[in-house]
Formats: C-alpha cells, structure tokens, sequence
C-alpha cells in the first residue's frame, strides 16, 4: 500500500472504566457502605480517567475519548445531562446529586430503580430512561464539561462522547402513567434545544468535535425514525455555536440511515467496517461516499479479542480513502466490551496469548493501522510479519480442532432435538412425580457469594488451605442453603452454587476448547464484572461437572432439588468466542457436552433441572433478516441439551434483563416445562406478551428485583403475583426472584425470600377462597 498524503489519526470511541484492578468498583462499593467518601471516590474516578488517557497517547493515539467514564451507566449519565430524572427520585437528586444518581440506578428501600436492559446485542446493561408526554428537559453539562477540560489540562487532543439525541429517545420508555401508546421520540423537538445547550458548553470549553453516538440507527428502522435522524441532525448541524459534529454508529451497518446521516450537515461520520457491518463498505460507495466530511473507520473489532488481521484491514482502509476527503482509523466500538491488558494474563501459553487483543493491545492495532495507512505498508513491516505469524499459528493449532467432536456434530439427528413426548403429556407425569403446590416457590439458582467463600476459594489457589478443606467448606454453605430454603418454605430448592465463581466461567473452566482469564474483568452493569472465558476450540466435556453438589444437596431434604446448568447460547455469548467458524456450529458442540452433564444429573436422581438461557435475546441480530435462522440454530442447541430427559423430568430454563417481547415465539420454540423471567422492574409485562403470544407452559416471571438493594415487602410481591395471574392461569405460574442471588447479601435475601413464600400463601389462600 502506498502512503497517503492526508493525515491519518487513530482515536477509540470509549475505554474500560474500572481500572487495573477494578479500582472503581471497590470504591463505588466502598461509598455505598460509607467507607469511601465521596472527595475520594470523584479522586479515585479522576486518576482512572486521567490515567487511560496517559495510555492511549502513550500508544500513540492522536484524540482521546471523554464522558465516556461513568460511575454507573453512560445512559443514565445522558439521563442526568438532559435533566430526565423520575419525578420519584428528583427529591433524592435535589438532596444529593451523586447519591441521587444511585438511587436511580439501584433504587431505595422506598423508591424503585430505573429498568435496566441490554444494550444492543452486548452483555452491557444500561438503565432505561423513562419518559412521558410532561417531560421536561433541562441541560446539565457539568459531567461533560468537567471531564473535557481535565483532558485539555493535560495538554490533551479530546473529543467529548454523548449518546446521541435520536437514540437516547429509542432506547427509552414511556414513564408509568404515559398515556398508551405513547412513543418518546415525539419528544425529539423538545431534546434537541438542550443538546444544543450542552454543544455550546462544550465549544467554550474548548471541544473542536464532539462524538454522537446513534447506534440505534443501525437497527430497522421506520420511514418517521429515519425522517426523526435527518430532523434532529439538519437542526443540530445550523447551530452557529457549536464544535464540529461527529456521527457514530456501530454493532451493525446502518442500512438506510446511511444516506440520511451522509447528506446531513455533520462535519463526520464513524462507520464499523468490522465482519458484522461489512456491507458499510459497499453501501457508503453507493452513496457517493462523504466529499468534505471526515470518516472513521471502525475496523478494528471492539466486542471481540482475536487479533485483527492487519493485512485484510489496510486493504480496506485503503478502499476507504476515496470515500472521504479524511479517514481516520478506530476500533469499531468502545472499547468497554474487552478487559484491559493481556500482559496481566500469565497462566496463558504466550504462543496462544499472541492470538489475543484486549483494549491496550488494539489501541496499538488501531495505531499501527492508522501509521500504515498514512505512511504505507513499509513503515510497518515488522508488525505485519508479527501479525501474519499470529493468525497462521492460529489457524494451524491442533488446539482449535477434535476430530471426535467434529463427527459427533455431525451425527445428531432430528429426533435428538426433540423431547420424546408432547408438553401436556410431560406435564401430567411431573406433576404426578413432583406433587408440587399450587403457585410452586423457587429461586433462580445461586444464593450469595460470602467474603467467606471467596477467601475460601483465594485461600485454595494460594495453598493455604488442600482441596479437602475448600471442599468441606463447600459442603458447609450448602448445608445452610438448603436448610434455610426448607426453614422458609420454598417448595423446589437449589444447593446455592457456593463452588461456583461465575455461571459461565465455571463451566468453560471444565469444557475442553475454553481458556480462562486471570484478569479479564469486562462490566456487565454498574459494579458487577465477569470475566468471560475464551473460546478458542472444539468443545467437549471430559468428565461430570455438577452432579457431585448436586446429589449431595438432595441427600440432604426431600424436596427436590434443581439441577443447575447454564445453556449453550449463553456459554458462547458471555464468551469471547471463536470467529473462525459459524457460532451455530460451535453452538451446537456447546450442546451436546451439556447433554451428557443433564443426563449424568438425571440418572443421579435429579427431577428438577434448569438450563439457562439469560443470553438468547442479547444475541439476536440487530436486524430482522438475520432473525430467524439465529432463532433457529439458537433454539435448537437448547433442545439438544434438554431433549434427551424422560418425561417426568421437569426442564427449566431462565432469561433476565432484556426486552422479550419480539422473542416469545423463540422461547415457546425452547420447549422447556418452566420459564422463570425478569418481571419486577417492568411490572410483569413479560407476562402479558406470554399471553399475547398463547404461551402454553408454566412460567414465573419475577416478583423479586435482585439488581436492588430494596427487600420487597409481602404485600409488593403480592401484587406482582396478582398481576401475573391475570395473565398466566395459577396452575401454570411459578413464584421466584427475577435472578440468581450471587450479588445480594444474606441479610437482604433472607427476608425478601421469606417476603416471597409469604406472598405466594397468601395468594394461594385467596384462590382457594380460604
């Protein structure tokens, strides 16, 4: 590739929050138990965001990303910057910002917290604003414009990032009490005055651009959504006083969105051209590419942590400059969705390491791209050699490929996707077996992760204590897991997953073709990180994962207790998986290891199991074309895991936080016995769209919001399960939390539990007219 005259810079979008060593986590928790102050947690905040910045210009990145930070959630921060605060939590916010920002991400004893919900297809959850026709916005800039000018007093090249105007309003909803049928968009004319505002702060705080995030443009969209985009972009574009404008978009290509953002009067536009939005490249040709306009090109893929092949993105980047009169290189995303650094990684074999990228390692990609493109292929030589080396012993590695798997993925058969009889026949014999109550009581699966458990497990890898030791006190926890659920009164117990340090990790640990992390904390939402494993080849199971805690817990009560696995969609979406061949085949090896552990797990004894699936909806493509034939590998892998159990054997399955509405047909194509949904935060409107939808099978959608700190009362559980009754008749609803119970402590889930078997009685009272 020759050079290019023009000046090429390399830039990311965003950056991991927590630190090394999740050092805003400890001190976001430490100000919740007023151990921090809050001097010191905006201290502790201002050394990460001035210290990923020292990171990325010392990598050689020209124009680093602010407002990206948050203490929370960037969504709720956009919530915050345009004054959207719930009318129930504006005395909180009037009374102390910060811990009024809290309380809207995770609510009070008194007060409920905002929804929360995926973003996008990510694993990342953002609080959902809540907006009605009496909304009133009002700017409040100071987050934006406090952290543009610590990056300026650096001596710093910085571009402020914003949620953009247009997707702020999609990804909200109508505030309780919005009259039906109410859409936040028509609110656009009303936001944009106060985007405005926030603009020009911005401009005399010194931003020559500014980033607008609209990745909600990559999704379908209707004639008026799109005309909303050109409206709000033509007016923002005649501001007099405002920084140059930077469009972004990602996870997708934005289809017919493109020619409305390129014609709009924005100074630039930031497109993926990752695998995922390729078509970007064709569709930004056809349109006549953006004379006079500066691009971004997201090539470097910022969801996933494969090295890139820097040979196949420079050939695109070089397509890219005669499309636009500038090309600027970035990751696709932000960088958010990858832990850190893999040189904090030593229990990796470096050859296989050498495969990997996590944040630090592609913003030296997007460098080295970025150097490539304005000085030609020459100038990085060295690192192109390095690169193809990496991706050929990649795809030489016996590591990647099992021969033994391959043919048995390629065995199964139609009958093996299949329980052998149909649901009404299946659930006359468990209710013969199980002889359960009506409105049966249950928990997710797992109880709470003690400082007591993980001091157990760090003593374990230490050596301070053998694996006896660890074991027994395994067993200890378990014991009292189960002895409490008896003592409460719930009817199917769970033996608390107290050996478990995470609900993929766990497994990917015990599953061939996963590598694990030592250090690859990514955030899910809030102060709540995992470490997802890495996918990297074929995937079987050598040996019996769960069974062990299992039978022990059921040899303690006559109850039965749940066998607990999480399923073969999530186990890759909560992974960094292999991208060198179609997830449905990967998927579908995913299942058939589980289906021998669910079949060990029913010849032990266990009449109960639950094989989550929290992940089927955040992976649906964005766009409706790639739908079905998702659905359909997606939903199949789950019956490959499940199909195999005798009738009387009760299959569960769980889904959390995220909108269900568009997948109910998929979740009745899952076939399992019982679904067990979030439904506190929403007010049970999962339980409607079952109905809608003519769900057959039982279902429990939650009455017990475990993101929060908040113990629902009996009466508040009460009411939720009144309203699920109106639409799930009662011998088909199950009464359970939304979620597993690893985050809460004891305190709070022993009464919300105790709470919960109340409410349930009570109402089983109330239909029994007694």
């Amino acid at each position: 590739m020759n050079r290019t005259s023009a000046p090429v810079h390399a830039t990311v979008y965003g950056y991991p929050r927590q630190g090394p060593d999740r050092e805003l986590k400890k001190a976001v928790e430490g100000y919740w138990k007023g151990r921090v102050t809050a001097d010191a947690l905006h201290a502790t905040a201002a050394g990460l965001r001035a210290g990923n910045w020292r990171q990325l210009v010392e990598a050689g990145v020209d124009e680093v990303p602010t407002g990206d930070f948050s203490y929370y959630d960037h969504v709720l921060d956009t919530s915050v910057m345009v004054g959207a605060v719930p009318a129930r939590h504006r005395d909180a916010v009037a009374a102390d910002a910060l811990d009024g920002y809290f309380a809207m991400a995770r609510g009070t004893q008194d007060v409920a917290p905002l929804e929360m919900t995926k973003w996008f297809d990510t694993n990342y959850h953002y609080l959902v604003p809540e907006l009605g026709p009496d909304t009133v916005f009002t700017a409040d800039s100071g987050k934006q414009v406090s952290e543009l000018r610590e990056a300026l007093a650096l001596g710093l090249a910085a571009r402020p990032v914003l949620v953009g105007p247009v997707t702020y309003l999609l990804l909200a909803k109508p505030a309780p009490g919005a009259p039906a049928g109410f859409e936040p968009l028509t609110l656009l004319d009303r936001l944009l005055p106060v985007y405005a505002e926030v603009l020009a702060d911005l401009r005399a705080a010194g931003a020559e651009w500014v980033q607008l995030d609209e990745p909600a443009l990559v999704q379908d969209r209707t004639p008026a959504e799109l005309n909303a985009a050109a409206r709000a972009y033509r007016d923002l574009g005649a501001l007099t006083h405002r920084p140059r404008l930077l469009v972004a978009s990602y996870f997708d290509r934005l289809g017919d969105a493109l020619p409305v953002l390129a014609k709009a009067p924005v100074e630039g536009l930031a497109l993926d051209f990752t695998e995922a939005a390729a078509a970007n490249l064709g569709d930004l040709a056809a349109v006549g590419g953006l004379p006079g306009k500066r691009l971004v090109a997201g090539i470097v893929n910022g969801r996933n942590i494969w090295v890139n092949d820097l040979s196949r993105s420079l050939t695109t980047l070089g397509t890219l400059l005669g499309l636009a009169d500038r090309v600027d290189v970035s990751a696709s995303c932000s960088l958010l969705h990858v832990p850190l650094d893999t040189a904090a990684e030593r229990d990796i074999e470096p050859q296989i390491l050498r495969w990997l990228a996590f944040a630090r390692q592609k913003t030296a990609e997007t460098v080295t791209l970025a150097k490539g493109l304005a000085r030609g292929t020459g100038a990085i030589a060295a690192e192109l050699a390095a690169n193809r080396a990496d991706l050929a012993s990649r795809a030489g590695s016996p590591v990647t490929r099992d021969p033994a798997v391959r043919a048995r993925t390629g065995a199964v058969t139609a009958a093996d996707v299949r329980r052998s009889q149909p649901y009404p026949e299946r659930a006359a014999a468990q209710r013969a077996h199980l002889r359960l109550p009506p409105l049966p009581t249950t928990t997710i699966g797992s109880f709470p992760q003690t400082g007591e458990l993980r001091t157990a497990r760090a003593d374990l890898r230490a050596g301070r204590i053998d694996k006896e030791g660890y074991e027994e006190r395994i067993r200890a926890e378990i014991r009292e897991v189960v002895a409490f659920q008896e003592k409460t009164g719930l009817d199917v117990l769970v033996h608390g997953e107290p050996e478990r340090n995470d609900m993929v990790q766990y497994f990917a640990e015990r599953l061939t073709g996963y590598l694990a992390t030592r250090h690859g904390w990514v955030q899910s939402y809030g102060t709540r990180y995992v470490r997802p494993p890495v996918l990297a080849g074929d995937v079987s199971r050598p040996e019996p994962m769960t069974v062990r805690w299992t039978t022990y817990a059921q040899s303690l009560t006559d109850r039965p207790v749940k066998g607990m696995l999480t399923g073969p969609v999530t186990m890759l979406a909560w992974s960094f998986v292999r991208d060198d061949q179609p997830l449905a085949d990967t998927a579908r090896q995913v299942a058939l290891a589980l289906r021998d552990e669910v079949a060990d797990l029913e010849a032990a004894g266990t009449s109960v199991i639950q094989v989550d699936e929290p992940a089927l909806r955040e992976t649906l493509p964005l766009r409706s074309a790639g739908r079905p034939a998702y659905l359909e590998w997606a939903t199949e892998a789950f019956r490959l895991s499940t199909g195999g159990v005798r009738p009387g054997t009760q299959v569960h399955t769980h889904m959390c936080y995220a909108e269900f509405g568009d997948i109910v047909g998929a979740i009745d194509d899952l076939d399992a016995d019982v679904i067990s949904l979030e439904a506190a935060r929403s007010h049970m409107q999962v339980a409607r769209e079952l109905a809608s939808h003519g769900y057959p099978r039982e279902a429990g959608p939650g009455v017990y919001d475990i993101h929060s700190p908040r113990v629902p009362s009996a009466e508040e559980a009460a009411g939720l399960l009144r309203t699920g009754l109106a639409a799930i008749p009662a011998e088909r609803l199950w009464v359970n939390p939304d979620c597993g119970l690893k985050t809460r402590g004891w305190p709070e889930i022993r009464t919300s539990l105790e709470n919960l078997v109340a409410a349930a009685h009570a109402v089983r009272g109330e239909l029994s007219g007694s």
